[in-house]
């Protein structure tokens, strides 16, 4: 299989300028491919799925009635990100997580934002993530959103734009990692003639950015990565993660607060937790102070937290930032706290609680996406181009009835990239998902998930509904030797399963 007849179209393609030109960036690669024996691209892709498969590399869908679990898809074919663009996203991304960090540590505190009239309280009032109890917290340097993962897309135009921001307990950082090993595995004189940025770092700097929480008084302070269970659809990500981080994977019934403080059981008594990697929802962590029927949580941890005994990652509280309709305000707090204007776009977003914005929606259901505030995952919405009549009426039901509840957007041509389908190469829909640190420094890692639309003509691209990943390459320019700074990058081994509700 060749590139010689794949034709980008009219979408922005990643990797082609127009037919038979690829990008820059891009030649060694195509070449490479263009070099290969009949057949072979073929047997490397399955080869490539086979070794994802062995590691693990599924996701659990809690809606199918055939199953919980899924394999999930990967293409061969990677995504490029010049090394000139990704400083771009890199500078934008840092520049939005600082200022949502900002609006966090306000709204549990101050409020000023709401005083001088930047947002309206009604709107913070009425956000799920909100959360009452966690007003006058100070977590530990005033870093509330340690782990972000921000998804961006490319319109028809090529500009990158923010779809929407992921502060609670953001998944999938493990197929990069995995996506990466077996790439090099599938692909590996390409890695030894391309400068590709390495991804491997991840898990220490995550470890760093933990213990920065801790009180710097403690030599030897305990990690621990809080999960929901196997049940979960992340499970496998939560322990990848605490073994690459070399800490203790626990569950809430591991866990015990006393003495004034949060304890684990272990073989040898009660040990004192510092630190908590928590893929919890807020609402689930503590029976006392959020949910009563919670059996996943620690009776007694919001006091331990709120007393500053123990540090928790990302903070509570800070769903509130995950809100569709705060995102759309999002510049605005560029603007307020930084005073800087945005680097990086909102996508143009329309706000059903106000009249006349909700007006347009309805006149223009045909047109727009419809996003429910709180739903992820490709459920609550509506793609109005391809809905069906009926389906666009209801949704005008469900914005009349609950306004607050729904934003629009207008319909993205999202980027492709060139995607192996069955016999022959077809350009498919990709978001790009990377993923943010915030420690002492802010830190981005170099890439992210690229999620692929593998049905055609989709543009949705969740695993839910029948997407799948790419490797995502940040290309240095070319001329320097990419290969050695991979080599001596920390190696990585083992696999996850992604959160369905992000």
């Amino acid at each position: 299989m060749r590139f010689y007849n794949y034709d980008p179209g009219e979408f922005y393609d990643e990797l082609f300028v127009a037919p038979g030109q690829p990008r820059p960036e891009a030649i060694p690669l195509i070449e490479r491919i263009n070099s290969l024996s009949d057949g072979e691209l073929e047997r490397r892709q399955q080869a490539s799925q086979i070794a994802l498969l062995k590691l693990g590399v599924t996701f659990n869908v809690y809606s199918d009635n055939e199953g919980t679990e899924r394999i999930f898809p990967f293409d061969i074919i990677p995504r490029i990100v010049s090394a000139s663009e990704w400083t771009h996203l890199e500078e934008g991304l840092k520049q939005r997580i600082y200022a949502l960090n900002l609006f966090i540590n306000d709204i549990y505190n101050d409020q000023k934002i709401i005083k001088d009239s930047v947002i309206p309280i009604e709107l913070i009032d009425s956000a799920t993530g909100f959360l009452k109890p966690c007003m006058g917290l100070k977590p530990p340097g005033g870093i509330w959103c340690h782990i972000t993962g921000t998804d961006l897309v490319r319109d028809r135009d090529g500009r990158w734009y923010v779809l929407e921001d992921n502060l609670r307990c953001p998944s999938g950082v493990s197929y990069v990692l995995e996506n990466r090993r077996v790439m090099k595995s599938t692909f590996p004189q390409v890695f030894d003639t391309m400068p590709i940025q390495p991804v491997e770092e991840y898990p220490s700097h995550l470890l760093e950015t933990l213990l920065n929480l801790a009180p710097p008084h403690l030599s030897d302070p305990t990690v621990v990565v809080l999960t929901p269970g196997i049940y979960n659809s992340a499970y496998f990500e939560h322990s990848f993660l605490a073994q690459q981080m070399g800490v203790q994977l626990v569950e809430g019934r591991d866990l015990v607060v006393s003495d004034g403080y949060l304890q684990m059981r272990t073989t040898k008594g009660l040990q004192r937790v510092d630190v908590i990697y928590r893929r919890i929802d807020d609402d689930f962590i503590d029976p006392l102070a959020f949910r009563p029927d919670s059996s996943l949580g620690i009776p007694g941890l919001m006091e331990v937290y709120r007393n500053n005994r123990v540090a928790i990652a990302n903070a509570l509280g800070t769903g509130v930032a995950d809100d569709k309709v705060i995102y759309a305000y999002v510049p605005q707090m560029i603007r307020y706290y930084l005073k800087e204007e945005p680097i990086l776009a909102n996508v143009p977003t329309f706000l059903c609680w106000e009249p006349q914005q909700q007006s347009h929606v309805l006149a223009n259901l045909d047109k727009l996406v419809v996003k429910a505030a709180n739903e992820s995952g490709g459920y609550g919405m509506l793609v109005g181009p391809f809905a069906s009549p009926a389906e666009r009426e209801v949704f005008a039901e469900k914005i009349k009835a609950n306004p607050r509840n729904y934003i629009a957007q207008p319909t993205l041509s999202l980027s492709r990239v060139p995607t192996l389908l069955e016999d022959s190469f077809e350009g498919c829909h990709v978001d790009l998902r990377p993923y943010i640190l915030y420690g002492k420094q802010i830190y981005v890692n170099p890439g992210g998930l690229t999620r692929v639309a593998l049905k055609r003509g989709s543009l949705v691209v969740n695993s839910s509904q029948g997407g799948g990943s790419k490797d995502t390459w940040v290309v240095s320019n070319q001329g320097s030797n990419g290969s050695t700074q991979e080599q001596m990058s920390v190696s990585s081994t083992g696999f996850m399963t992604q959160k369905q509700s992000n």
